[in-house]
């Protein structure tokens, strides 16, 4: 009985998540608290959620001050020069634009938010693309791949899903995954080269000059001569021509005003905290890789020290804290709801006797490999549901199934991540409409170019974590 309600609160939860009838939140905490009661166990309900609250805590406080952390890192400027230079790197060569999309939107992704990352990468490259009349669904699929393989940080939210689901800790599943999630990532960049030729071979290359013609809609604006009267344009100026024919020279910053990712004239810069927010960010990446501290202890001290250092003045910072505060409350809103769902799901015993039914159901050959069948099973489930609905619904049962056979709940935890590639082009991630949308592109169009090689990126990974003994 316990089995057939088990599944049942799972199928429940996942139909009512996919077909957006309730938020995420609200089934998280409604639904096992309904089939708590079922059960006849509705007296233990407070034990059960307390019990879960206080396990997931950790983790809530890892994303609430990771969030807060790289927000401002952005808010103050830490990404602009890498985004200028890799618009400088770029040029108006189709191949070097595409890696330089994988390498943007890689670099964005420290944030771990998808939504910021597709917005920062598309406001920077979109013009290049539009301007040399690129593939846009290549840009999309490039930039899509790239998260999802940086998506696995910590403080992204799969890793952070599966520590709490498993009650584990974020770095034991992440920081051994890294040599295999590195090869996927290479494999992204590989593939824009790929894609980069097969765009420059449709293209050809032109100069920059070329590319920042102004649009013969604006025709008083053109660029100035090299002094013979041939027309062709100066790197790095333009002018307005005047009543004598003659034009003054503009700085070359404003040519570029219009491929800027990120507003350069923002209140928030902090140009000459530069240096020191860089030493900031490697020291506490350094830190985490190293495990000196708890990754939870290491976030809050870093964003507390951002903040004080960067806003000093208190109205500054509650007004950095207030912007990024929509995402921290529906990420660690999310994780604290989870601990009704976990917490009935084990408490009640519905998660131990839906493992024995799966482990009677697993081929005896396949068991002790639970870990790689995860990895397997994680690139299509993770891409046909949300990451609630995954991480809480069908990686616990996973996790027994595999312990029954020996393999370690971490084991199976680091699999689980590895269909993420695929998952941040699914219809049931809101950022990827946010991509599609900026980057005027049918989100058929881009299914249709993205899976495979998404699906592809996540073998890379699979096939990585299982060549280095990971899983």
């Amino acid at each position: 009985m316990l089995t057939i309600l088990g599944f049942a609160m799972i199928a429940t939860f996942l139909v009512l998540i996919m077909l957006k009838k309730m938020s995420p939140i609200a089934a998280l905490v409604l639904i096992p608290a309904l089939f708590c009661v079922f059960v006849g166990k509705g007296a233990k309900l407070g034990d059960y959620v307390i019990d879960g609250v206080t396990g997931l805590a950790p983790t809530a406080a890892m994303l609430m001050f990771a969030i807060v952390y790289f927000g401002v890192m952005i808010d103050v400027g830490l990404f602009d020069p890498i985004v200028r230079g890799i618009l400088k790197f770029c040029k108006a060569d189709p191949l070097r634009i595409v890696v330089g999309t994988a390498v943007l939107a890689a670099i964005v992704s420290l944030d771990g938010d998808g939504s910021t990352t597709f917005m920062i990468t598309v406001s920077a490259m979109y013009p290049l693309y539009k301007r040399l009349k690129m593939s846009l669904v290549v840009m999309t699929g490039v930039a899509a791949m790239a998260n999802g393989v940086m998506n696995t940080l910590p403080w992204g939210g799969p890793t952070a899903r599966a520590a709490t689901a498993l009650k584990l800790d974020a770095s034991d599943i992440f920081v051994p995954m890294i040599p295999a999630l590195a090869m996927g990532l290479l494999f992204v960049f590989a593939l824009a080269y790929v894609l980069g030729r097969r765009e420059r071979k449709r293209l050809g290359v032109l100069t920059l000059d070329e590319v920042l013609v102004e649009e013969p809609a604006e025709p008083e604006t053109v660029l100035v001569g090299a002094g013979t009267g041939t027309g062709k344009g100066t790197k790095g100026t333009k002018a307005v021509t005047g009543g004598s024919g003659g034009g003054a020279d503009l700085p070359e910053e404003s040519e570029d005003d219009g491929f800027q990712g990120l507003d350069p004239h923002r209140a928030t810069l902090r140009p000459k905290l530069y240096w020191f927010n860089a030493l900031l960010t490697v020291a506490l990446l350094t830190a985490m890789i190293m495990e000196l501290l708890p990754i939870p202890v290491l976030f809050l001290l870093g964003a507390a020290l951002a903040l004080t250092v960067n806003f000093p003045h208190m109205p500054d910072q509650k007004a950095r804290i207030g912007a990024h505060a929509e995402n921290v409350l529906n990420v660690s809103g999310m994780v604290f709801a989870a601990a009704v769902f976990t917490g009935v799901l084990q408490g009640t015993g519905m998660v131990d006797h839906m493992a024995k039914w799966l482990v009677h159901n697993i081929p005896d050959g396949m068991g002790p490999h639970m870990a790689f069948v995860t990895g397997l099973l994680s690139i299509p489930l993770t891409y046909f549901m949300s990451n609630d609905g995954f991480y809480f619904g069908i990686l616990p049962v996973l996790a027994e199934a595999g312990q029954a056979h020996g393999v370690s709940a971490v084991e199976v935890a680091r699999a689980s991540i590895i269909g993420q590639p695929l998952h941040m082009s699914s219809p049931l991630v809101p950022a990827v409409y946010v991509l599609v949308g900026m980057a005027k592109v049918e989100f058929g169009d881009h299914t249709r170019f993205v899976v495979k090689w998404a699906a592809l990126t996540s073998l890379v990974v699979l096939g990585a974590a299982v060549l280095f003994g990971i899983i």
